[in-house]
């Protein structure tokens, strides 16, 4: 009944117990029939979700496209690598703080402590914005930083344009991921396809009137994002006060959501190993790739032809982060069901989760990489009328097809961890990964071994591998019984506060 008033299907049988229940069930006919039921929830929350976030990232694909169609390489370079700039030092800071939610929230809807759930959502939006701060200004002197350390100028200064008209952007997403949060952890799944689907329909003739109709050029389709990202904060706020789905779990704004921030950065703390702006933005564990990329991106401007490297690598990484939505739409199923059962102290449906959506990420990651590599002639044509570019992209890709199996199995594990709430461990792993072997691995190959682009990608993906390596470990050896008593722990905990 809990699963059927939320929208879920309904379970096949009751969750076997963990004395009855074998390490590896497959075989057992109860066993398999829960694994079919686990199926359904995960596939009733994760293929929204893979929507959402295709529409999310969409909207500053499309722009990064109509962009790539402007005369000449310089706009889709400068666009390029402002994106990327903007994705690991702003938006997936911002993601990866309010992923916290996905533990707090998400065990407090499993332990039926719905009050909560609005209470940490005003915590995190509030956080979010006061973070927001510091980074609007290192944005508005990106152009800058980015002539002193050795960039190409005019790359470097197109690239400051861009990303000043996408400070707007920034806090309309700072209130965007809370909310997502807040609405995914009680599988409200369809608001936020409706909101994201709507939100995306809408920006593409916006970005093209932007673009190619106003005079602004490629700094249009900043400024169409920012709008885009307001428009989606408008849709989401109207749904939670409006709808009676959310009538259990919203909660007027109070003083006690200031009074949350210190339980909101115990989980974010541990996941901030970047420390940006006087110590105070802090990056989610799993946005350490992301600056390593960043970093990849960054190293590109250094080789020869700077405007066609940089372009190159911004493509693939582009659409490494788009084919990511589809893992990243799992991990947050995965989350959300891990999270709910170790808040509802059943350890053994944690374990089946996790089961489950590993199997289905093995199987989209290889379907997904494959069909890459059969269309790798097109890849670069969707991006650049340039056929140096698009040559030079079709090389590239089977190095991103590994990319993408190690990213998307990496991130469900990502998911899974976030449900735990061991985001510390997470973190170690990736500093680990990236910084210790993949950013000093892609040093030796593209500057030292002189390979260029394609040495500075295959020294990430060493981490790549590194890093997914790691989770799998992790998460095979995880005590789901010690995991469930630390998320009841939390839920009793945040009962008696809120008592006293």
């Amino acid at each position: 009944a809990h699963s059927a008033s939320r929208g879920l299907p309904p379970a096949t049988g009751d969750h076997p117990s963990m004395a009855e229940a074998p390490l590896l069930p497959w075989k057992d006919q109860e066993a398999t029939g829960y694994w079919r039921s686990e199926a359904r929830k995960l596939a009733y929350l994760a293929l929204p979700m893979v929507a959402v976030s295709l529409s999310q990232y969409a909207v500053q694909v499309s722009s990064n496209m109509m962009v790539g169609h402007l005369p000449g390489v310089l706009p889709l370079s400068s666009a390029a690598i402002a994106t990327s700039l903007a994705s690991v030092s702003g938006f997936s800071l911002l993601t990866g703080m309010a992923s916290a939610l996905e533990t707090l929230c998400g065990q407090a809807y499993g332990a039926r402590q719905y009050h909560t759930l609005g209470l940490h959502m005003y915590t995190a939006i509030v956080t979010l914005l006061v973070a927001c701060v510091p980074l609007s200004l290192l944005w508005a002197f990106m152009g800058n930083l980015l002539v002193l350390i050795g960039q190409d100028p005019l790359i470097a200064h197109g690239a400051g344009r861009y990303i000043v008209w996408l400070i707007p952007g920034l806090f309309a997403n700072a209130v965007i991921q809370p909310i997502t949060k807040f609405l995914q952890s009680q599988s409200l799944i369809m608001p936020l396809l409706l909101s994201s689907v709507a939100t995306l329909a809408l920006h593409v003739p916006l970005c093209w009137v932007m673009v190619f109709r106003t005079g602004m050029g490629y700094t249009g389709a900043a400024l169409a994002i920012s709008v885009s990202y307001w428009l989606n904060v408008a849709m989401l706020v109207a749904h939670i006060v409006m709808s009676s789905s959310c009538k259990e779990t919203r909660t007027p704004p109070t003083i006690k959501a200031f009074r949350g921030v210190g339980v909101f950065l115990r989980l974010a703390l541990p996941s901030a190993l970047m420390i940006w702006a006087n110590h105070v933005m802090f990056t989610f564990v799993f946005s350490l790739e992301w600056w390593s990329f960043e970093l990849l991106i960054l190293m590109s401007g250094l080789l020869p032809n700077p405007e066609l490297q940089t372009s190159v690598l911004s493509i693939c990484l582009t659409s490494v982060t788009l084919l990511f939505t589809i893992p990243s739409g799992l991990g947050a199923a995965g989350s959300t069901r891990v999270a709910n059962e170790l808040g509802a102290g059943n350890p053994e449906g944690a374990r089946s989760a996790v089961r489950v959506v590993m199997s289905v990420a093995v199987t989209e990651a290889v379907v997904v990489s494959g069909t890459l590599l059969l269309s790798r002639r097109l890849l670069g044509r969707a991006y650049s009328s340039e056929e140096e570019v698009a040559s030079a992209v079709a090389v590239m890709v089977p190095l991103v097809c590994i990319t993408v199996v190690t990213d998307g199995l990496q991130g469900v594990l990502s998911g899974v961890a976030r449900g735990c709430g061991w985001q510390h461990v997470g973190a170690y792993v990736n500093l680990g990964s990236f910084y210790l072997l993949g950013i000093p691995m892609a040093m030796l190959l593209g500057f030292v071994l002189k390979m260029g682009e394609k040495g500075l990608w295959m020294g990430v993906v060493c981490g790549s591998i590194s890093q997914t390596t790691l989770l799998s470990a992790i998460t095979f050896f995880t005590d789901w019984q010690k995991m469930a008593d630390k998320a009841r722990e939390r839920s009793l905990s945040e009962k008696a506060t809120e008592s006293e």
